[in-house]
């Protein structure tokens, strides 16, 4: 995810507005060595804290929507700042001009707004926060830099139609669907970059749309993975296994399949789950840790209680049990084969169409569309 080298046009951006100005005194930054989030404080540690601030690992900055007290890292993670590789690439992805005004949703910390005021102005940028304490810490941050963007405590699924039309709408929260709203809020030809993806998977792509001429859709290519905190609106419904799977695994009917652990699962970043998530329609799946040679990945309907469950052992052939209504093995080995067929395409190579009576994802070219 890192590496990208900053173009010309953001490097002095960059260098002029740095993250750590927006950071709070107690932060949790992901280390890499250990795999996990860890406490920093600024006044216990300031080397420390510099350290992760300028490096290129994402750092939690809110717990549990803001109910979360204490030092350790709380249950689940509701706002944070990106890392700098994937800012980067996302505002790349924006490719702003000078005189652009820019909506963004989800602020944060405020330091993707700052990076976009020293571009085009504070006076051309608002951005959108659900959370009043967060919205009101990104608001103090950017005051104090001397650069006072609007920042609007609301609902960003809906924008902010007060300040559009817009030439630019950015989102730094995944999306499981774009709101025709914001659309509506950009001038035509202009841009929406935003991470998008679907309950299958925590795996998200960018996605770059331009507006129409006649403002009535939005389309465009995925950039790329990245993986994001979803807009609050649109968090994964919560699934309970024992809802699911009452009695025995084996109670579910048994069958077979020769594909491998590596070819279905793929890489952290892979496109696998991406792809399998845009063919198989309300279901997400978890993949357990793997004992003894030996790795379950279950799946479950978020329209019923369906589920499915494929055993993968090291040298043998998986052995799957499925019980609901669906088949959805049957389902997830379809897409798999659909997607192995079509040449095991990139995120790059599939698209996203916004319009007011849905959205709908595609291979290639927006003619071969289904619905998402």
């Amino acid at each position: 995810m890192s590496g990208d080298a900053l173009s010309s046009d953001w490097a002095p951006t960059f260098a002029a507005v740095p993250r750590s100005a927006f950071l709070p005194e107690l932060m949790w930054p992901f280390d890499m060595r250990a795999g996990k989030s860890v406490a920093i404080s600024k006044s216990d540690d300031p080397t420390a804290w510099l350290g992760y601030a300028d490096s290129d690992v994402p750092i939690v900055t809110q717990w549990d929507d803001g109910t979360h007290n204490g030092i350790e890292p709380g249950q689940v993670s509701t706002s944070s700042a990106s890392m700098p590789s994937v800012v980067f690439r996302m505002l790349r992805d924006l490719e702003v001009q000078p005189g652009n005004r820019a909506m963004e949703i989800g602020t944060g910390t405020g330091w993707n707004a700052a990076l976009l005021a020293h571009r085009l102005g504070a006076q051309n940028v608002v951005t959108v926060e659900v959370d009043d304490s967060v919205a009101e810490q990104a608001r103090t941050a950017l005051d104090r830099f001397g650069l006072p963007v609007r920042v609007v405590h609301g609902d960003g699924f809906k924008g902010f139609p007060d300040g559009a039309p817009y030439d630019r709408i950015i989102a730094t929260c995944g999306l499981r669907s774009i709101p025709f709203a914001w659309v509506q809020q950009c001038k035509p030809e202009g841009a929406i970059v935003a991470p998008w993806g679907t309950h299958y998977s925590n795996g998200d792509a960018v996605a770059r749309l331009v507006v129409a001429d006649d403002g009535e859709s939005a389309s465009g290519h995925f950039t790329g993975p990245v993986e994001f905190m979803k807009l609050r609106a649109q968090r994964r419904p919560h699934v309970d296994h024992d809802a699911y799977v009452t009695g025995s695994v084996a109670d579910g009917d048994e069958s077979s399949t020769d594909i491998t652990e590596e070819e279905f699962i793929g890489g952290q970043f892979g496109p696998e789950r991406f792809a399998l998530g845009l063919r198989i329609r309300d279901c997400c799946h978890t993949v357990a840790e793997k004992h003894d040679g030996a790795r379950p990945v279950w799946f479950y309907g978020l329209g019923d209680h369906s589920w499915a469950c494929v055993m993968f052992r090291d040298g043998k052939s998986a052995r799957v049990w499925q019980s609901g209504p669906r088949r959805l093995w049957d389902e997830a080995e379809a897409a798999f084969r659909w997607w192995e067929g079509k040449g095991k395409p990139g995120h790059e190579r599939f698209g996203l169409t916004v319009k007011a009576e849905g959205q709908s994802v595609w291979l290639d070219d927006p003619s071969h569309s289904w619905p998402s």
